[in-house]
């Protein structure tokens, strides 16, 4: 079962039959212009052939800024003469240097505020001289017109070999240790065409909010939607979305559960307040029950409503990155907007697992895609094991890291350090990480992800952060972190709550979360932190530094 799409086989072939199949269709709405399937094609073999004319072929070049047009023609271009290295942004002129030190790049193209940086930096690089803005694209592009048109075609006819090396990604994952990832074309491609099956890809017009240094908005965001006709349109940031939202009025968008439950809590607040008293339910009832409660007249109008606010078009969510309520997709299901979470990482270029236009669980990741085998690797009594993975879309390896590919490509498999487990129907759930993993002087282990989900399930807790620390008996405690939802406790006291309110409201409800777990997983350490936790650009909290104090 799956869609039947055409397959694609390296980025050149993407961007030149997604011309071919869509011409004058809007690939891109931008503030300035809009930009169709046939000018995408264009700039994007231009830039290829000015990149070219530079000796760029089998260079690397690294790609740094702000979500835009540019960036992707960029990412492309790098790709297909040499190896593109996506940074990001958020990153200190020093650590963005020091990757590309690593990476021993030719070129660096990005936003020129950044590249200022990199100018201005005390430990400067040789390289760094050889740098292009996205603001001077327009002109490199004229320039690898002229050659074009003057007969240096090498962008035509140059052989792809889709099954090296063309992106390296340098990883920041929770745990601190930075990792850079070798993918292929191949790769990125196999994921195109196993996620187009599953999830059908037309007139689809996009908001593109994720970093796009993220193999999740470049594969999923950009790749799969171009590769199937859709439209893309940026975000002026996060804190801009709803505005955007408005602007724009996308029909789908591609996001992490934290935006989602922002949005979602901002439908909540709407409908409670356009409600009568008599027809809502209880503070605590979900979104999902509230609507189905409302008299069907009502029902409808609310639901139309809500869908005005998120731009009136709205019609697909994709949730992916961190760990999401199956409660928050449920009520944008009750909204009717599907809305499929899925599974994957870098390495997987990078999706593994998916919800999609046949099969949905709100519970579960989703069903292996199209290609893709998963498998549970020493599961124990309740089927929890090690997440391992095989298809077309497994990475190369770790840059210059043999040793580190070596423990995590074994047997076959990918390896990829989170614990779950596959229910009869297929569908795979997600535990924790085996790092993270706290294991009780008795053996018994003890997911912290678990725990953070029913913690955060609570409705004045905004986040939490569940680790093991040493007890007094010379075992293991389980210490609860938990930055409280301030907003929705100033509501339940009808004021600032003092310290000591807050403290008796968190600890009755961990008390409450207690009282149904087994002994070895109660929370016997509580800390309330005064401020959200660290976390990484794809909004996953950090398991390291200051978070950990």
């Amino acid at each position: 079962m799956g869609h039947k799409v055409p397959q694609v086989h390296d980025f050149r072939h993407l961007v030149y039959s997604s011309a071919k199949r869509f011409g004058n269709k809007n690939a891109f709405v931008l503030r300035d212009r809009n930009v169709s399937y046939f000018e995408f094609c264009l700039e994007y073999k231009y830039l290829t052939t000015y990149f070219l004319s530079c000796g760029l072929k089998n260079k690397r070049i690294a790609v740094v800024g702000a979500n835009s047009y540019g960036w992707i023609l960029a990412y492309l271009a790098a790709s297909t003469v040499g190896v593109s290295v996506p940074i990001d942004k958020e990153l200190s002129s020093e650590d963005i240097l020091n990757f590309m030190n690593e990476a021993e790049c030719s070129l660096v193209v990005g936003d020129s505020s950044i590249l200022k940086g990199l100018e201005t930096d005390a430990r400067k690089i040789a390289f760094c001289e050889n740098k292009q803005g996205f603001d001077v694209l327009p002109k490199l592009i004229k320039k690898g017109e002229k050659l074009y048109t003057d007969g240096f075609r090498e962008i035509d006819s140059m052989k792809i070999d889709a099954e090296k090396m063309s992106i390296l990604i340098f990883t920041s994952g929770t745990t601190g240790n930075s990792k850079g990832v070798c993918l292929s074309q191949k790769n990125i491609c196999a994921n195109i065409n196993q996620t187009a099956k599953m999830v059908k890809i037309d007139d689809l017009h996009s908001l593109s909010v994720l970093p796009l240094h993220h193999t999740y908005e470049t594969t999923l965001g950009h790749m799969l939607l171009l590769s199937g006709g859709a439209c893309i349109s940026y975000s002026d940031g996060l804190r801009y979305v709803a505005k955007n939202i408005s602007e724009y009025r996308p029909s789908v968008l591609i996001v992490v559960p934290l935006l989602l439950e922002f949005i979602l809590r901002r439908i909540e607040t709407s409908i409670r307040e356009s409600l009568p008293i008599k027809l809502l339910l209880p503070e605590g009832a979900s979104v999902s029950e509230i609507i189905a409660h409302l008299p069907f007249p009502i029902r409808f109008i609310v639901k139309k409503k809500v869908k005005k606010s998120l731009g009136g078009r709205l019609r697909l969510l994709i949730v992916g990155a961190a760990p999401i309520k199956p409660e928050t997709i449920e009520a944008f299901q009750a909204l009717g907007i599907a809305t499929y979470q899925g599974y994957g990482l870098t390495e997987c270029s990078p999706l593994l697992a998916g919800n999609n236009d046949f099969f949905v669980n709100p519970a579960a990741v989703g069903l292996p895609i199209h290609g893709v085998e998963i498998k549970i690797e020493n599961p124990n009594d309740e089927g929890v094991g090690e997440v391992i993975a095989k298809g077309d879309n497994i990475m190369l390896g770790y840059f210059n890291d043999p040793e580190e590919t070596a423990k995590v490509m074994r047997g076959g498999y990918f390896h990829t350090g989170d614990m779950g487990r596959i229910d009869e129907d297929g569908f795979l759930y997600l535990t924790g990480r085996c790092k993270s993993v706290i294991v009780t002087q008795n053996g018994k282990n003890i997911y912290p992800e678990e725990l953070e989900e029913r913690l955060c399930s609570e409705r004045f807790i905004a986040e939490a952060l569940v680790l093991g620390v040493d007890n007094e008996k010379g075992g293991v405690a389980v210490k609860a972190k938990i930055y409280p939802f301030m907003d929705k406790l100033k509501e339940e006291y009808g004021k600032e709550p003092s310290k000591e309110e807050i403290k008796k409201t968190i600890s009755e409800l961990v008390e409450k979360i207690n009282d149904k777990l087994p002994s070895y997983k109660k929370i016997t350490v509580l800390e309330i932190v005064e401020e959200a936790f660290e976390k990484t650009t794809t909004k996953k909290i950090k398991r390291f530094g200051n978070n950990i104090l």
